[in-house]
């Protein structure tokens, strides 16, 4: 589905789904029946945004920096307390990653296409 070109993903690739998954994941499969629309919106993108989109690398990098920082501490003493911390370690995060988003130029590019009055 991911590496689909187009929106050409019609009941056919529902069907398919179905039956492969259908016996052991019933509930997943009813709610991608029931939320086939929104589950297929991203497809009317370019495919380095899709890409983008469906990607959790960059999430699960930064939660797991992150929890380097916060594992030591078992109770904070209030919620500011718990925001200043993750803010602290947030910045320090942002420091060390150096590394550019692979073809970054061509998808913002195409990210100001597509909206154009929000970067």
């Amino acid at each position: 589905m991911y590496q689909a070109d187009n929106l050409d993903l019609d009941a056919e690739t529902l069907t398919i789904f179905k039956q492969n998954w259908e016996d052991k994941y019933m509930s997943a499969v009813q709610s991608w029946r029931n939320n086939w629309d929104n589950l297929t919106a991203f497809l009317s993108y370019l495919k380095e945004i899709r890409k983008l989109i469906y990607t959790t690398n960059i999430i699960e990098s930064f939660n797991a920096s992150l929890r380097k920082y916060t594992r030591n501490k078992k109770v904070f003493l209030n919620d500011d307390a718990a925001l200043k911390l993750t803010n602290l370690a947030a910045q320090a995060i942002r420091k060390k990653w150096k590394k550019a988003r692979f073809k970054w130029d061509q998808i913002y590019n195409q990210l100001y296409i597509c909206f154009p009055n929000r970067l």
